[in-house]
């Protein structure tokens, strides 16, 4: 889910104390460290752990464009180094920027079943991933044998274009290779036993409920995430690998996401509501407010609900 996501999901969570709901009422800032408990991991993340990943070998480019073969002998060599070394063995996936808003996009996909590795160079698209006019037809196609059999349960194409590049972790697995991506994104920052000692470490400082507030916001991250496909390391450090995900949706999902940020808000007014002393909503309003998303969520699958597109004037170039 998204940052907002997170962060608002935890403030509702915070709410259904009621002695956190009070002490906010005299000026406390306790459901605020839920909300703030629930961005760190990721921060640390995208903060942290990205930097201070070291890539043993790297895919990257000087002409454009790029050569699909290069970029599957990449992916090739870094399944054959980790099985010859007996050794995770990570890869870099470079982008190639070829203006202010201008990047050539690629797709790397494992053929499990035929042991291959297939590499198609697609358009030059725009920061926000449209493909630019004119560009679709300069790339080309590479597949390449895989030295050893893949193990990979993520997605079955790896989609680079804007900003930097994807890495991928080749782990020996016994006669195998499992691929892992992004090996450096909810490892040991997204451990339940971490928030477990954020939350102590909090309490043995500023008191119980801060540092209750603080675990729950961070744990609660942790099992947001596991609905999708990712997964997380969920206790490091006695683990290494990440459990994967129930697969339920992913991170840029819309749909999810509002439904998040509707129920929180939903959750919490009722709860300030009950732990005011008079309550006024009564004890059916959180499912009154389900019936919002429910209804976006037929608009979004009867076509016969959606609201029609403008059309798009003639010779209108494409922002």
């Amino acid at each position: 889910m998204k940052g907002f996501t997170h962060f608002i999901s935890a403030l509702a969570a915070a709410t259904f104390f009621p002695e956190v709901v009070q002490a906010a009422a005299r000026g406390a800032i306790w459901p605020a460290l839920a909300g703030i408990a629930a961005l760190l991991p990721d921060a640390l993340d995208f903060r942290l752990a990205r930097w201070l990943e070291q890539p043993d070998l790297s895919v990257d480019f000087e002409a454009d464009p790029p050569d699909p073969g290069v970029i599957a002998e990449g992916v090739v060599a870094a399944a054959a180094m980790a099985r010859r070394e007996g050794r995770a063995v990570r890869l870099m996936l470079h982008t190639l920027r070829l203006g202010p808003d201008a990047w050539r996009r690629y797709r790397v996909r494992f053929d499990i079943g035929g042991g291959a590795v297939e590499v198609e160079v697609g358009p030059v698209v725009n920061t926000g991933g449209r493909p630019i006019p004119g560009s679709e037809g300069a790339g080309g196609r590479a597949r390449r044998p895989l030295p050893v059999p893949v193990r990979y349960d993520y997605d079955p194409e790896i989609t680079v274009d804007v900003f930097s590049g994807p890495s991928l972790a080749f782990c020996p697995e016994g006669e195998a290779v499992r691929v892992e991506f992004l090996p450096w994104h909810r490892a040991w920052s997204h451990s339940l036993v971490l928030a477990a000692v954020f939350g102590m470490g909090v309490g043995v400082i500023g008191g119980w409920w801060p540092g209750v507030m603080v675990g729950l916001g961070y744990a609660l991250h942790i099992v947001e995430d596991q609905l999708g496909w990712m997964g997380s390391n969920l206790f490091w450090p006695f683990t290494r690998r990440r459990i994967p995900g129930l697969r339920w949706m992913r991170s840029v999902d819309p749909w999810p996401n509002f439904s998040a940020v509707w129920l929180s808000l939903i959750l919490m007014l009722w709860n300030l509501d009950r732990f005011a002393g008079a309550p006024r909503l009564p004890a059916g309003f959180p499912l009154l407010g389900l019936l919002v998303p429910l209804l976006v969520w037929a608009v979004g699958r009867h076509p016969a609900l959606r609201l029609p597109e403008a059309p798009e004037e003639e010779g209108e170039p494409e922002p």
